[in-house]
């Protein structure tokens, strides 16, 4: 029987190598897809993925079970790692914006991950394309190509105000469908 996100969290926490591997095993293919997103690099992106899971082996504690679920902050580590990778290459990241609807290809070649991160990709998906276009162009260009906000505001010629706005309510639009899902979904029958 395969262990919880807490129990998989505290074993690593006390170095249980094979813990680290069940991890590996479930969540690898998301990671590199995140960060192959990024990078558009395969060599970088395995190098991305490598760095995210010595980062959990080596600080499992930052990750707090009351503040999200462990796909999530896999999710915003490896970016992050992308992210940091990116600016040490001192490179720029793609100008096309990466289609959510591949990520679940990416991982889905490792045959080892549990459905609910896909339908969590198919649901942020579905949420992204009611937002207004400009919203979500910002949001793409700050969290799938890694731009700071001032480098949005360069590229689509914004006050950085408005990209800073767009990219707040944005994310308060995605915010409040998910929590709409959510209550939804949570009600009893």
């Amino acid at each position: 029987m395969p262990l919880d996100d807490i129990d998989l969290m505290q074993r690593i926490a006390r170095h249980d190598q094979g813990a680290l591997a069940e991890m590996y095993h479930r969540y690898a293919g998301l990671v590199y897809g995140v960060a192959m997103r990024v990078l558009q690099n395969n060599v970088l992106a395995e190098e991305v993925m490598q760095d995210t899971f010595v980062k959990i082996w080596r600080e499992p504690q930052k990750w707090n079970p009351t503040g999200g679920r462990l796909i999530n902050w896999l999710v915003t580590v490896t970016r992050y790692t992308a992210i940091d990778r990116l600016r040490k290459e001192r490179r720029q990241p793609p100008l096309a914006a990466p289609a959510l609807e591949d990520i679940p290809h990416a991982a889905a070649t490792t045959g080892s991950l549990d459905d609910h991160p896909w339908h969590d990709a198919q649901m942020l998906q579905t949420f992204m394309a009611q937002l207004p276009p400009l919203q979500l162009q910002v949001i793409q260009m700050a969290f799938w190509q890694g731009m700071t906000h001032t480098e949005i505001s360069e590229k689509l010629n914004f006050p950085l105000g408005t990209v800073k706005s767009r990219l707040q309510l944005g994310l308060q639009k995605l915010r409040d469908m998910a929590y709409e899902k959510q209550k939804h979904t949570s009600k009893p029958s």
